[in-house]
């Protein structure tokens, strides 16, 4: 055997973990006081304990939660959201969103000085990697920026700073997170409750394509959706907390590999044993 093809053997383990890539987990939703319109929230804490205690078993790098962390917030429904999440193991990472229950319909600087001061900043990113950069957005600032005009001008020009840098930076997977989805399923379906209004849709539309991005998550529809638009990937997660559809309570499986994202939803009644990072069928 030539010395090559043993120097290549020796670094097959190395490469062996960068090609297999990793999973994360996304909830949505757990919306503290939904089920009972805030006389308690019982189910809702049994319905986050069991996904946290799924990710503590499952080991992912990081969890991702997508907004409406309570329904009303309440202290009460705050503390309890936080009391659940720092049951996480502590090598896993938790990224928090802020959804319409969290900052309001119409956000205002009020609301949004609130947010922050209980869960931190509204938008940020993170790495995983060398080849993963989440970016988390306040998606409640996109859909109705009236009130909070100048904070959403902020938060668009820090988005193109950042995609600019993660382009420069050859990052190969550039994914955003946000509450509301830009669209359930076609990039020009018409505008409702659940998306964000066609005109600043395609403004921003824009701006991901320009950057490269090509996979959005998002929850508020309490069900899954999956639309494109283009090369960018819509997908749209179901709760944790309380369904408005078919789709039971459980959250997604995110899978990043050598080929691109794939993802599925499992309910909590289907979850799975490990995360195997194999391509999947996205749903």
């Amino acid at each position: 055997m030539s010395r090559n093809i043993l120097a290549l053997l020796a670094l097959l383990p190395a490469l062996l973990p960068a090609q297999q890539g990793f999973s994360f987990l996304q909830f949505s939703d757990p919306q503290f006081g939904m089920y009972t319109e805030n006389r308690d929230f019982v189910q809702e804490t049994a319905n986050f304990e069991f996904a946290i205690a799924t990710a503590n078993r499952l080991k992912p790098p990081f969890v991702v939660v997508t907004g409406d962390l309570t329904n009303n917030h309440t202290a009460d429904q705050i503390g309890e959201y936080h009391r659940i999440a720092a049951r996480l193991d502590k090598s896993i990472k938790l990224y928090s969103v802020a959804g319409n229950h969290d900052v309001g319909n119409e956000p205002n600087p009020e609301l949004l000085a609130a947010y922050r001061q209980k869960y931190g900043p509204d938008y940020y990113t993170f790495r995983q990697g060398p080849d993963f950069e989440g970016i988390i957005l306040n998606s409640s600032l996109i859909q109705h920026p009236d009130k909070a005009g100048d904070e959403a001008a902020k938060q668009e020009a820090w988005l193109v700073k950042e995609l600019s840098a993660a382009q420069q930076a050859g990052i190969k997977h550039i994914v955003v997170f946000q509450h509301i989805p830009f669209f359930l399923e076609k990039g020009d379906e018409p505008d409702q409750y659940f998306n964000i209004p066609r005109a600043t849709r395609e403004h921003y539309l824009a701006i991901f394509n320009k950057y490269g991005v090509r996979e959005i998550f998002a929850g508020h529809y309490h069900r899954n959706a999956d639309g494109r638009a283009g090369d960018i990937h819509m997908t749209t997660t179901g709760p944790v907390g309380k369904p408005i559809g078919p789709d039971p309570s459980g959250m997604r499986i995110i899978r990043v590999g050598p080929t691109g994202i794939s993802s599925e939803y499992v309910g909590f009644g289907s979850l799975p044993n490990d995360l195997n990072p194999a391509p999947a069928t996205s749903k």
